[in-house]
């Protein structure tokens, strides 16, 4: 990417932190302002757009979002504003500038009832507050006349922050058996592959910004591949193993496969989240890696940060 200034939200989050992190490895001529939740509260519609016209950014990367998706069940107001008034705002202020957004989306949009996976074209259809924010933040974006990329991605994890490979690295720690639902597949994504993925998409004239302009649009960003939550928690026990980390499971078939109906709870959430990826690899000539190379990957990394091996144990 050429010269420009880009403004980062979310920087403290997973796919945020990443891009952080490697922004700030790129050579100079890229300015990033990444503001805290302290310094920019992506609720505030009147502070975001005063924040963007401050920071006349040449692109904006969004990642922030409200992504707490029982608690949004209780607050949906809130949840609103943060992952449809939010973007609005920033593709209002993107379309003013003439700059260009990268805002992040979720399989959530759908409701799972499709056979294979879901392709950018399909009807949405979200089951619960925080799909269906997000949905309207995706219309918003659509409708303001900005350059821009959506991107929906799914089951996201990374070294920092909450996700469910920690989740499973703490039940295989602390539990002799469990169980985890196995009637939802979908493609665990790290946040380092979102990020590097979407460095490589900007990389062109002019910061990526007529690439931007050119193609923008809605494109689906997950690994390749899919699993169930109990594929996914049965790799993570397996390599914890094999690696040598201490761990009271006793075994992987103490790990058991339920319904999502043996977990009532609501809201109601997709059965298949598993994502078509190729008008992204097509369109920008990539080839997006497996879920499994990708999650043993990351996996390593929290081993080694941790001291798993060790015998520490992963921290809450």
């Amino acid at each position: 990417m050429k010269s420009m200034r880009i403004l980062l939200t979310g920087a403290s989050g997973q796919v945020g932190g990443e891009f952080l992190r490697r922004l700030r490895a790129m050579p100079s001529g890229i300015e990033v302002i990444a503001p805290t939740r302290a310094q920019l509260d992506v609720a505030q519609p009147l502070a975001l757009r005063e924040a963007v016209r401050a920071a006349k950014p040449d692109l904006i990367i969004h990642p922030a979002a409200y992504t707490a998706v029982v608690k949004a069940e209780s607050e949906p107001d809130l949840a609103r504003r943060i992952n449809a008034e939010a973007p609005a705002v920033l593709a209002e202020e993107a379309a003013r500038l003439g700059a260009a957004l990268l805002h992040f989306s979720t399989d959530y949009v759908f409701d799972g009832r499709h056979e294979g996976a879901y392709t950018e074209d399909l009807p949405t259809h979200p089951l619960n507050v925080y799909g269906a924010t997000k949905r309207e933040g995706e219309l918003a974006i659509a409708a303001s006349g900005a350059a821009h990329w959506i991107l929906r991605t799914s089951w996201v994890y990374n070294l920092a922050g909450s996700n469910f490979m920690k989740t499973a690295i703490r039940l295989a720690q602390q539990k002799e058996s469990y169980t985890i639902v196995g009637d939802q597949f979908g493609a665990p994504t790290w946040a380092s592959t979102i990020a590097a993925v979407c460095c490589r998409m900007l990389a062109g004239a002019n910061g990526g910004r007529e690439k931007v302009q050119a193609t923008s649009g809605i494109y689906h960003l997950t690994a390749a591949g899919a699993t169930s939550w109990h594929g996914y928690a049965s790799l993570i026990a397996r390599e914890l193993m094999a690696q040598g980390v201490p761990v009271k499971l006793k075994g992987l078939e103490h790990i058991t496969p339920v319904p999502s109906s043996s977990y009532p709870t609501p809201p109601e959430r997709p059965l298949n989240s598993r994502l078509d990826c190729s008008k992204l690899e097509s369109t920008f000539g990539l080839a997006l890696p497996q879920w499994d190379d990708d999650a043993l990957a990351c996996l390593h990394q929290i081993i080694r940060h941790y001291r798993l091996d060790q015998g520490q144990l992963l921290p809450d």
